[in-house]
């Protein structure tokens, strides 16, 4: 039996209503899955938004594109640094999401941002 890594199994208990994870938006999380590139990097719902971590423990990257609101949806750059799209359906936005990800994004490791292999200052 394959186990599975953090992000696989929060994922699989999001998609679950796992009430032992934070829950967002079914349809939200259901779109993001979908999408492949998604799939890979940690979800966080949190305050009506979905984001998107390269590691899976506190503190986050905090460095990718995330999606708020359900139905409409809104598209946000980095740390609410710009909106990239609005009154999106929750399949758009996970599309406009993977379409502002950078080349080098994902699979997310486990552990705390910053990398274990970043140079130190």
């Amino acid at each position: 039996m394959i186990e599975e890594t953090t992000v696989e199994e929060t994922w699989r208990q999001m998609l679950e209503g796992d009430p032992a994870v934070r829950q967002g938006d079914p349809a939200v999380v259901e779109a993001a899955y979908a999408e492949p590139r998604l799939r890979v990097l940690f979800p966080f719902p949190s305050h009506g938004c979905l984001t998107f971590h390269r590691n899976s423990q506190f503190p986050w990257s905090n460095d990718l594109p995330f999606i708020a609101g359900s139905d409409p949806c809104k598209v946000y750059g980095p740390l609410y640094s710009s909106v990239l799209g609005e009154g999106l359906t929750p399949k758009e936005a996970a599309a406009l999401v993977v379409a502002h990800l950078p080349l080098d994004c994902g699979p997310a490791f486990d552990g705390p941002w910053p990398p274990p292999d970043s140079p130190t200052d």
